[in-house]
């Protein structure tokens, strides 16, 4: 049995499909339609609900594209929909604005649009512009009526005021704690869904149950239920698996749990490599970098998931799991081929280890077709160190440009003894085109792509060649 508050209401649920998203269960189970689908896939944001979890003794909101989130995940949650912000006749402040701006054209966007504004005001003390285009990124507006949505979050967030939620909080926390932790399960009879709570419980699981498919985020995972309508017989929720949701540092690295979200690693990441958080920004929406995890984007072994080569480039290790036995392994060593990895049977990745930053310049760029909220291309990752004007160490790892996340070993032996000069530089370039053979697909050729991995390493040249002559560390977030 699963147990959450939908708003006030405490909800157990004990025969449910596991395969079942937030959004079916909204419109068919408890028949709130306010909530709509618009993609399925997590791209539109018309799905976008508030999930408020325990932080403390105190509670963190979040938006989350319901289309892509299965139930069990709300165990020990409090789910919030767009009805349930109104409070007698009155309008809540975000739903009041819209109106009051005329944020709303054909209505269908508006509720997760209220929805990414609610969150903003709860999350925000007040309106700025880069903060609402974060917020707000997530959710399409078919009608193109983005001013006056803009206008009504800056009015939402300007005059907000205490509102249900604030005076029932204390409540809320208190209720939410009284939900057990522990030995949560969905299942309808056939299908099955885990729900363990420390990393010693999922191993123990995994190890009973091989077949089952880790679940932390879900954001690709459930496009195989809601896209390619392929039941998925046996889930291990990871979200509540507190200890892989850690985020620390040490004095020579950080330290990232697993099932910390991107949201989560965001600060830390950032703080120590700025581009980072700068690619961090461009990965997904808010709604989807709330839900999905490093470790997941790791596993995935998507050869344009974006974080890989980035943390290729830093030299990152991770740690995998398998019941009581753990072993460490650089990363770039994980992938074999074409969503192939090491991980054996019941094993998985536990935590990602970071180097922090030394001499050295990382940079890392993003090719897409749109700037925001989309798949790469090609995403280079480049980390060079150079000592009396020589090259000493390089790391240059792509993405979108193998079967693998991988590095350009011919253009680092190309640089690494040598003096960092602009000849040097394309003596590399021509090297890195025998690195790779890209394929042509619908976002690039081969061409482009090969052409613009060699692009992105003359521009990390122009853009470091000053510091790395004058032995500085700089941080100039650039993207493309």
């Amino acid at each position: 049995m699963i147990q959450f508050l939908l708003n006030q209401e405490l909800r157990s649920e004990q025969n449910l499909d596991p395969n079942l998203t937030v959004l079916n269960y909204l419109r068919e189970q408890v028949s709130k339609t306010g909530t709509k689908e618009g993609c399925a896939s997590g791209d539109c944001g018309a799905c976008t609900v508030v999930v408020a979890e325990l932080d403390g003794d105190a509670l963190r909101y979040r938006t989350l594209n319901a289309c892509l989130t299965f139930v069990s995940a709300l165990h020990g949650k409090q789910l919030i929909t767009v009805e349930d912000l109104k409070q007698d006749d009155k309008l809540h402040s975000t739903q009041q604005a819209m109106a009051d701006c005329h944020g709303s054209q054909c209505g269908f966007c508006t509720p997760g649009f209220v929805m990414s504004m609610f969150a903003m005001q709860k999350n925000t003390d007040g309106y700025d512009k880069e903060t609402a285009s974060e917020a707000l990124a997530g959710n399409l507006c078919r009608c193109t009526g983005y001013r006056p949505i803009y206008e009504a979050a800056e009015q939402a967030c300007n005059t907000k005021e205490v509102d249900f939620f604030d005076a029932t909080e204390v409540s809320t926390v208190d209720r939410l704690k009284q939900i057990p932790a522990g030995g949560a399960s969905l299942s309808d009879g056939e299908k099955v869904s885990l729900v363990p709570t420390t990393t010693a419980e999922l191993a123990q699981m995994y190890l009973e149950h091989p077949d089952a498919k880790l679940l932390a985020g879900g954001t690709d995972l459930a496009l195989e239920v809601t896209q390619f309508h392929r039941p998925i017989g046996k889930l291990i929720y990871v979200g509540n698996v507190k200890d892989m949701q850690e985020v620390s540092s040490t004095e020579d690295e950080i330290i990232l749990g697993a099932a910390a979200s991107l949201s989560d690693c965001y600060t830390a990441l950032s703080a120590e490599y700025p581009d980072f958080g700068e690619l961090l920004h461009r990965f997904a929406s808010l709604q989807i970098r709330n839900q999905g995890t490093l470790g997941g984007n790791i596993g995935n072994a998507s050869p344009i998931g974006d974080t890989p080569p980035l943390l290729i480039a830093l030299n990152a290790d991770i740690q995998l799991r398998q019941g009581d036995k753990t072993r460490r392994l650089p990363i770039e060593e994980y992938f074999l081929d074409y969503k192939k990895t090491v991980q054996q049977s019941s094993e998985f990745i536990e935590k990602v280890f970071v180097p922090k930053a030394k001499l050295n310049q990382f940079k890392a760029y993003k090719l897409s077709k749109r700037l925001d909220d989309d798949i790469s291309a090609v995403c280079a990752a480049i980390n060079i160190t150079v000592e009396n004007k020589v090259v000493t160490d390089a790391r240059i790892a792509f993405g979108g440009m193998a079967g693998i996340p991988k590095r350009a070993d011919n253009a680092e032996k190309a640089l690494i003894g040598q003096a960092y000069t602009e000849e040097n530089i394309e003596l590399a370039c021509t090297a890195l085109a025998t690195d790779f053979t890209p394929l042509t697909d619908f976002r690039a050729s081969k061409e482009y792509r090969t052409l613009s991995a060699q692009n992105l390493l003359r521009k990390y040249f122009v853009e470091t060649e000053s510091a790395q002559s004058t032995y500085t560390q700089t941080r100039v977030t650039a993207h493309v």
